[in-house]
């Protein structure tokens, strides 16, 4: 283990044998890290905060740290974060409130680029980029290789779904079902399919093709929420993928974002 001698790590903090700690990190009393974890200078971990293996984590980062909720009253929540993640300088974390089921979570091989902030409740998944200024409200879901643009802020309950894309400056209020885009400043809408990260992913032409169609029929077709699904149900029964925006959709709190014109697509912000 190398602890750089102007760090303070509580004694009864478990660390693997091989964590570097560097210079002026503070390391608290119910903190665990896993093997191979770098601290590179300047990091906070507080709480009940655990961090997997090969994480990496930059200076001024501060994880671990109390909710910003007026109800939380000291309790013992965590955060718990997964193995191989990137996150840069002055990034937050907190932990969860009671209320919200008692963990902040983070998945594996994330980068979360400088000043991100990850609020109470948060449950992220993995392979996702968030870019810098990323902040999220309390209470969101964000699903696995999502990215999420840099200035971008998110309403609290609000969920991302897998592959999802969206745009930087955007303003979400409402979820973003998987395999899409959202951009557009305030109250961002849908852009159609994240067709560039799907085929990046390996998704197939068809694959794709299929996911244009149930778009289509989704969100353009002019059919209530509702009515649309019960047709995409029958039209695409089988497709787990059409299966799965499906599932995203009946399970909205806050509705799922509006599509723009075909004519607007073209016109998506940058």
């Amino acid at each position: 283990m190398q602890i750089h001698p102007t760090a303070i790590v509580h004694p009864k903090a478990k660390l693997a044998a091989d964590v570097v700690v560097g210079p002026y990190c503070v390391i608290g009393e119910h903190v665990t890290i896993g093997k191979g974890t770098r601290l590179l200078s300047h990091v906070s971990i507080d709480g009940w905060t655990e961090l997997g293996e090969r994480n990496e984590v930059h200076p001024f980062a501060s994880i671990g740290g109390p909710p910003q909720h007026l109800g939380y009253k000291g309790e013992p929540t965590k955060v718990v974060i997964g193995h191989e993640n990137i996150l840069r300088e002055y990034v937050t974390v907190n932990r969860a409130t009671v209320q919200g089921g008692g963990v902040t979570s983070l998945g594996s091989k994330n980068i979360l680029m400088a000043y991100v902030h990850v609020a109470h409740d948060c449950r992220l998944g993995s392979h996702l980029i968030m870019a810098n200024a990323a902040s999220l409200a309390g209470h969101i879901e964000i699903g696995d290789h999502a990215i999420v643009g840099g200035l971008t802020g998110i309403h609290q309950y609000v969920r991302v779904g897998d592959y999802a894309m969206v745009g930087g400056c955007c303003a979400i209020g409402q979820d973003v079902p998987p395999f899409m885009r959202a951009a557009g400043g305030y109250r961002a809408h849908l852009y159609g399919l994240n067709s560039v990260g799907l085929r990046r992913h390996g998704f197939s032409a068809d694959r794709i093709a299929v996911l244009k169609k149930a778009y289509d029929l989704l969100f353009r077709s002019g059919h209530r929420a509702a009515e649309a699904i019960r047709l995409a149900k029958e039209e695409f029964k089988g497709d787990a993928d059409v299966a799965q925006i499906i599932t995203f959709m009946e399970g909205t709190k806050r509705g799922v974002s509006r599509s723009v014109s075909k004519e607007l697509e073209s016109e998506e912000p940058s």
